[in-house]
């Protein structure tokens, strides 16, 4: 399990149901390393900011992680973390690799808007 603050989505079924049941949902899937821990805890920091959105996290490792790693949106995706926002259950945004505050904020705010 990932030493983090966020939800962790530990199976399948536990990712079905946080996409199912949030409108606005962030998963980031890694490891703990140099490109992953600063987006989770700029994830950690942005919770009670946005908090019309579910964040969440995932260990790219896990079986399950083929729900993250096969989408067509990460394909091409080279580095961790694979992070994806969804909307109502649907791929809206995916990246990979480290990302900044404002990178992240920057999609948040053009997929999540109040």
């Amino acid at each position: 399990m990932l030493q983090t603050g966020l939800t962790h989505i530990e199976s399948q079924d536990a990712f079905n149901k946080i996409i199912n049941e949030n409108e606005n949902v962030m998963i980031c899937c890694g490891r703990m390393g140099p490109m992953c821990v600063p987006v989770y805890e700029s994830m950690e920091e942005l919770e009670d900011e946005y908090t019309h959105v579910k964040f969440a996290d995932m260990e790219f490792d896990i079986p399950d992680a083929h729900v993250i790693r096969s989408l067509p949106e990460c394909a091409g995706f080279m580095g961790l973390p694979f992070t994806v926002y969804y909307k109502n259950g649907t791929v809206v945004k995916a990246t990979s690799s480290l990302q900044s505050m404002d990178q992240i904020t920057e999609i948040l705010d053009e997929q999540f808007a109040k």
